[in-house]
């Protein structure tokens, strides 16, 4: 019973607001572990008297939502012909990781070129001659926002006229939302590029988990780790939250729109950043996809921090976090979205 409700109240965490709660905010990432030890009970109970089994059943029903949040179960369905192909990568700069780069093109690059995605949204990548040289030809339309030290900046590049953009404000040094108005065939769509707050952990403190992950660490030096790094999640959630806040109003001012929202959320799908934009917007990954979709793929820290959004007169298909490409610390996500015509 303890195991079950725990594994609820880490299920439902996300409720929880990291401005008040800050060191409650990160007990989602404690979610798959919840659940593997309800599954141990399972076993247990199989084994050992069977009646019991329906104690972790009645468990993982009543964590059915946050389950699902966190690893999906559909069934795929063919995309129509006239769907729009979205991409959402956080591509480090064009940073070499990989044997795949060159000189004139590095892989991400020549990974967006060849995905044919109709809209490509960009996160910290700066519009310069080498990506225009290599993408110009396919996405017409370009532009970009840039944070405050025009260090790093969002981009969209689109098969489809940009009309307008707009940055959504709310206090961050470095990070930042924006929207970018696009025409399509279908009629107007509002494109919201999002790169929230970073977890702020310094390279040191990232191989420090690493180290507690793989059981490479004494224990008291665990638990000093453990409660700095906690500590520090902690307060880089309580900054991510005033923001998510933002765009969620920013979604609700422009309701009835078709809206496609994504970008790097830098926090797990069982937080209270995922849950805000999750209740204005259909989450892609969600409705569409199968299993966890991890997109962060460094220092042992696997999460699904990379989201696609839209709103409920756009259907969505057959999204994936594709982990075949090593160009970045992320991995990219892409979806193909129907607008419907009679919105």
């Amino acid at each position: 019973m303890a195991a079950i409700i725990i594994m609820l109240f880490v299920g439902y965490s996300d409720r929880i607001n990291p401005v008040t709660s800050p060191t409650l905010a990160n007990v989602g990432l404690g979610f798959p572990i919840t659940l593997a030890v309800n599954f141990v009970f399972l076993i247990v109970w199989v084994i050992i008297r069977f009646r019991f089994v329906v104690l972790p059943l009645i468990g993982y029903i009543l964590c059915y939502f946050p389950i699902r949040t966190y690893c999906p179960l559909n069934i795929p369905k063919d995309s129509p012909a006239d769907a729009i192909k979205v991409l959402s990568y956080n591509v480090l700069g064009f940073a070499t990781l990989t044997d795949d780069d060159d000189d004139e093109m590095p892989a991400a690059m020549r990974y967006i070129k060849e995905s044919d995605a109709d809209i490509v949204c960009l996160q910290e990548a700066l519009i310069n001659g080498r990506l225009v040289d290599n993408l110009g030809d396919v996405y017409q339309y370009i532009d970009s926002v840039s944070n405050d030290n025009g260090e790093s900046s969002l981009i969209v590049m689109s098969k489809f006229p940009i009309t307008a953009k707009e940055r959504i404000c709310y206090p961050s040094r470095g990070n930042m939302s924006a929207a970018f108005h696009l025409k399509t065939k279908h009629g107007m769509l509002v494109v919201v590029n999002n790169h929230f707050e970073t977890n702020g952990l310094s390279k040191e403190e990232k191989d420090a988990f690493s180290q507690i992950v793989h059981g490479g660490a004494e224990k008291d030096t665990v638990k000093a780790e453990s409660k700095r790094l906690l500590a520090k999640l902690g307060e880089s959630a309580k900054k991510r939250a005033p923001q998510a806040n933002a765009v969620a109003e920013y979604v609700r001012n422009h309701k009835g729109e078709n809206i496609i929202l994504c970008g790097d959320f830098n926090d797990n799908p069982i937080s209270y950043t995922h849950y805000t934009i999750a209740k204005e917007l259909i989450d892609c990954y969600v409705e569409t996809a199968n299993g966890p979709g991890w997109s962060y793929n460094q220092n042992s820290m696997k999460v699904r921090i990379d989201n696609i959004f839209c709103s409920d007169n756009i259907e969505p298909y057959n999204c994936k976090v594709d982990g075949k490409i090593g160009a970045s610390d992320h991995f990219p996500i892409y979806c193909w979205l129907k607008i419907r015509d009679n919105q």
